[in-house]
């Protein structure tokens, strides 16, 4: 009989033999937090040694507690790697790591008016060497496309169309390479920035659409409709990694249209009247910008629709906006509110 019950103990798997206790069950926490922890050690094994780690970066263990200061913030697994008597077992707990703070509330002022088409579905709007890029959406009979505009009269200086079968989404540029994504046929395409010739496309990887797209010169960012911003090789334009969008309350799946300024993201809020502003490096959000207004100052018309492009102007310091089937491109200041 003794012999069947050490057979059966052998035939345990990790988490019948341990589990890792926080203190009052908590799942969630904040950015920098001290967490009591410890081993729940259900058959009484003698264990010699316990290592826990997030993203494969160790945690120090100091009178009992751990701190919660990772790099990248959102739904962890708290991974434990435990030594006992000659053997290792592993075992994780799910955990959702926000923000220590809330985030600040900015709002903007207009510093000027320029025309924009009103027949464009706007999904991607960037500045390269002071000229303005913009890409559509577009189904059905309509086509999709790429523009090269004079961003002070509106004039269409270069334009690629896309197949049919394409609903073009967000765009961003990097060493004279357009990349552009597609929503749901999970293709990208990059080409020449000086005369659209396509140079090739590439397929998704774990990210199941295209949203919107940003780099900060060495790296590309993704978003894909849902909490994660996905970092792109700009050369195989794989998925490296991601961060996840997340308040000090929540994590965040809204971001669309991103542009990448001095370490941080800014990204529409999809459906909302509202741009939000991301640590590039951990995904907390740091602002949200009240847009409110700006749609009540454009044309109505049957189609009118959301809030949606941001681009950056070096050259002049300021923000550039507009949307769905917008006819005025704002040139904003952001501020505190």
């Amino acid at each position: 009989m003794a012999f069947l019950i050490m057979a059966c103990e052998g035939d345990l798997k990790p988490k019948q033999l341990f589990a890792i206790d926080l203190a009052g069950k908590k799942t969630q926490f904040s950015y920098g937090e001290q967490v009591p922890i410890s081993i729940k050690n259900k058959k009484g094994k003698t264990i010699d040694k316990v290592r826990y780690s997030i993203d494969g970066k160790e945690l120090e263990v100091k009178d009992g507690l751990i701190s919660l200061n990772i790099t990248r913030l959102g739904s962890k697994k708290l991974k434990a790697v435990i030594d006992y008597e000659g053997t290792t077992a592993e075992i994780t707990r799910n955990i959702k790591v926000l923000a220590d703070k809330a985030p600040e509330v900015y709002t903007y002022e207009i510093i000027n008016e320029y025309p924009h088409d009103w027949k464009s579905f706007t999904q991607g709007l960037e500045f390269y060497k002071d000229t303005l890029y913009e890409s559509t959406g577009s189904g059905g009979a309509a086509k999709s496309f790429i523009r090269k505009l004079d961003y002070k009269t509106g004039d269409v200086l270069r334009q690629k169309d896309l197949a049919k079968n394409y609903f073009g989404e967000g765009i961003t540029i990097l060493n004279d390479k357009l990349y552009q994504l597609t929503w749901r046929s999970g293709t990208g395409f990059v080409y020449q920035v000086s005369d659209f010739n396509e140079l090739g496309n590439f397929q998704y990887d774990q990210s199941k659409e295209g949203w919107g797209l940003c780099n900060d010169g060495k790296v590309i960012y993704k978003s894909d409709g849902t909490e994660k911003i996905w970092l792109l090789d700009p050369e195989t334009l794989s998925e490296l990694s991601h961060i996840e969008t997340v308040t000090n309350k929540s994590i965040f799946n809204k971001a669309n249209e991103l542009e990448y300024v001095d370490g941080k993201i800014y990204a529409n809020v999809w459906e909302k009247e509202s741009i939000m502003i991301i640590d590039a490096k951990t995904g907390a959000i740091v602002g949200v910008i009240n847009m409110a207004g700006l749609k009540n100052k454009v044309r109505k018309h049957e189609n009118l629709d959301v809030l949606n492009g941001i681009a950056y102007n070096p050259s002049t310091g300021n923000f550039f906006v507009t949307g769905k089937n917008w006819d005025i491109l704002f040139e904003i200041k952001i501020m505190k509110k």
